[in-house]
């Protein structure tokens, strides 16, 4: 593989110099203001568990990474934004099996790798239809999941992962867009997609966050 190797994937990119997307790029701080907000909302809390300040750490990696790659756009900086969104879908996956289902530890790790598998296999099939974008609709099925089964034992966080999955529906659909709709927005639509899912991942952890207070109080 030849890390240095330049990647042309979004409407906004002309050329290769590093602010080739501006718009793409600065955007990025949506997921640093984001892991701001969830980390004043852990900070309040008396219980501040290790699950939640890994969720906040990994949405600021993920703007931190997204921002490389936005602005680089090589295959390193491209690893750098994929790695972290998926080690942030299977953590969240993890403690939503184990805490919102109170699962034991090995159904949980069995389960996240089950989830893992899903998410490798499930593009092949779906990316035909949405493109790259294909990659994240396990990730957008497994919220509503987890919301229709807390729906009665848990209605709070049910309606936290509902909402999360309305947002993140939005934010797919730009991300999707950013090349058919290139020709009449020179700038595409990526830029709504960091938006979007810097709410998104707010929200999910925001939303743990709020569990695990109620769950120790």
């Amino acid at each position: 593989m030849d890390l240095l190797r330049q990647v042309d994937a979004y409407c906004e990119r002309m050329g290769f110099e590093f602010w080739a997307e501006p718009i793409n790029a600065v955007t990025n701080l949506a997921f640093i203001v984001a892991a701001l907000l969830a980390f004043a909302v852990w900070t309040r809390q008396e219980n501040k568990d290790a699950g939640s300040f890994i969720l906040i750490a990994l949405i600021a990696i993920i703007g931190t990474g997204s921002f490389l790659f936005h602005t680089y756009a090589t295959i390193w900086a491209m690893l750098l934004d994929v790695i972290p969104i998926m080690f942030f879908m299977l953590a969240y996956f993890y403690l939503a099996t184990r805490h919102y289902l109170h699962s034991g530890i090995l159904q949980s790790i069995v389960a996240t790798l089950g989830f893992l598998g899903v998410l490798l296999g499930a593009p092949q099939f779906i990316e035909p239809y949405l493109g790259s974008s294909g990659g994240y609709v396990p990730a957008l099925l497994a919220m509503w999941g987890f919301a229709a089964i807390l729906m009665r034992k848990d209605p709070e966080t049910a309606k936290s992962l509902a909402l999360a999955g309305a947002v993140f529906t939005v934010s797919l659909t730009f991300r999707t867009l950013d090349e058919p709709v290139c020709a009449q927005i020179s700038f595409g639509t990526h830029f709504l997609w960091h938006i979007f899912n810097a709410i998104v991942l707010y929200v999910l952890t925001r939303a743990f966050i709020r569990f695990k207070q109620r769950k120790n109080a």
